[in-house]
């Protein structure tokens, strides 16, 4: 049987980050979700996910991320990883921009 995938959505500093893991679980930290076994894209070519990048920077070394419950917005068992995001809350943009911007018409 294969290993379960999770997509967690959860707020942090007005924005809505979304990571994948293969543990999700009751933390034995009272009112918070454990999360554990974060998965990452391995990029060893030329094409670099700035999201990606920022998220592994950021979570690469945790072990183990204790959210409080009442931050995690949705846990989604799903088949294979997609996209990892940083939103913005209140608009649902995103936070982190691929780089290089196309120009601006004129």
């Amino acid at each position: 049987m294969a290993t379960p995938l999770y997509k967690i959505s959860f707020l942090n500093h007005g924005r809505v980050y979304e990571l994948y893991a293969r543990r999700v679980a009751s933390s034995s930290l009272w009112g918070f979700t454990e999360v554990s076994e974060l998965v990452f894209d391995l990029n060893d070519g030329l094409v670099i996910d700035p999201t990606e990048e920022r998220l592994r920077d950021e979570f690469g070394h945790t072990r183990v991320l204790h959210l409080p419950m009442q931050g995690v917005l949705r846990v989604e068992e799903v088949e294979q990883k997609g996209k990892s995001a940083i939103r913005d809350a209140a608009t649902g943009e995103n936070v982190v921009t691929p780089f290089p911007l196309s120009a601006k018409p004129r």
